[in-house]
């Protein structure tokens, strides 16, 4: 059967047509994001300089795309149409009449619909992980660096032992087939996950502990949501069916907290030991408050511009470790549509077709450049400051 194509100015606008959801949403949250920018705080302040117009709308595109990726997408990204195998961009799918709009792969999976569905994988992990590696560096290295001492000694001794194996190396232990086999990745999960429950359980103690009427309902709320969420990332219980992750993506994300969580301890220590010198807190100990209330409502949120900033920056860096992952085929499944595995798919047919691995390779370079162009416009926001 022949194989019709369309034209490639077709197939451009035909592209920039099934983002139309995207589109839409863009308008309406930088429009309302203009209009309200005084208002909105250190949001707001971002789009005060091109730098951060262009980060904020690069991030949004991806995090619409992943929203929307069944509406964009034209095709299923494991589907697979044997005629359609290793087409070139602009083939029309003889049944559906569907186009594949960036061809297809050597398996005759959409291209274009591989790459949206990827954007999902990507933008699920590298964030959530980044977070929860932030809550366990917060956890820790606030009391490493306003108590000093044989806490500090102890915290910093396990993050240099942490951060002294080579990166790769160390997420090739951790996310290698086998290692599914032992209890070790449920064991860390089980352990990390504890830390967002613990922070903000302390948070509201240390805030409202003589307004028990506020106190019970975010000690409820934080126990009962944060036990919901723990039931089903590190068991698989959600009796809700909502909270899932798969054993994969569960290697990764236990590997990513593990190896950034030393990286942001010792931002964390860092900026505690510098900001508990200054008057407000010795005002506020001076008041008689707790240390964990100096340490939660005082140093840090004056440190929260450096942590925006790092922790933009750090899913920036985990989104590209996800690509080298996905390239070298560690973690996730082979037939997973993120956007490493698709570009190690594509680089093996390099010198016959090399279109299935662009799309996917832009759309990695492009999501990492608008981190790293928001982070580079809160940096200048927190120097300002």
């Amino acid at each position: 059967m022949q194989i019709e194509y369309i034209s490639a100015l077709s197939v451009i606008i035909g592209v920039i047509s099934r983002f139309w959801p995207v589109w839409l949403a863009l308008a309406i949250v930088m429009g309302v994001s203009f209009a309200y920018k005084k208002k909105l705080g250190l949001y707001g302040q971002l789009f005060d300089s091109g730098v951060g117009i262009a980060g904020v709308g690069i991030c949004l595109f991806w995090l619409f795309t992943a929203i929307f990726a069944s509406t964009i997408s034209p095709f299923d990204p494991l589907a697979q149409v044997s005629i359609m195998k290793d087409t070139l961009p602009g083939a029309i799918e003889p049944t559906s009449k569907l186009i594949y709009y960036f061809g297809g792969d050597k398996l005759a999976r959409d291209v274009f619909s591989r790459m949206v569905y990827g954007s999902q994988i990507v933008l699920i992990i590298a964030p959530a992980a980044t977070g929860f590696a932030l809550m366990v560096g917060i956890t820790l290295g606030l009391p490493a660096g306003y108590y000093g001492g044989k806490i500090d000694t102890v915290l910093s001794f396990l993050a240099n032992l942490v951060l002294a194996f080579p990166v790769i190396l160390l997420f090739y232990l951790l996310v290698t087939p086998g290692i599914m086999d032992t209890p070790i990745p449920y064991a860390m999960a089980g352990l990390f996950f504890l830390f967002p429950i613990i922070f903000f359980s302390v948070l509201f103690w240390t805030r409202y502990k003589n307004r028990p009427d506020r106190l019970y309902i975010l000690l409820g709320i934080t126990l009962v949501v944060g036990g919901w969420i723990y039931a089903g990332l590190v068991f698989d219980k959600d009796p809700l069916k909502i909270v899932h992750i798969d054993p994969n993506q569960l290697n990764i994300f236990v590997a990513v907290v593990f190896a950034s969580s030393p990286g942001v301890f010792r931002i964390v220590r860092g900026l505690t030991m510098d900001i508990k010198t200054r008057d407000y807190v010795a005002a506020a100990q001076t008041r008689g408050e707790s240390p964990w209330y100096i340490m939660l409502w005082e140093i840090l949120p004056n440190a929260r511009g450096p942590l925006i900033v790092d922790a933009c920056l750090r899913i920036g860096y985990t989104t590209i470790l996800l690509g080298t992952l996905g390239y070298f085929g560690l973690g996730l499944a082979p037939e997973s549509p993120d956007w490493g595995t698709a570009i190690k798919d594509a680089s093996r047919l390099l010198r016959s077709f090399i279109h299935p691995a662009l799309p996917p390779t832009i759309a990695l370079m492009s999501f990492v450049l608008g981190l790293n162009l928001l982070a580079d416009s809160l940096r200048e926001q927190s120097m300002k400051d």
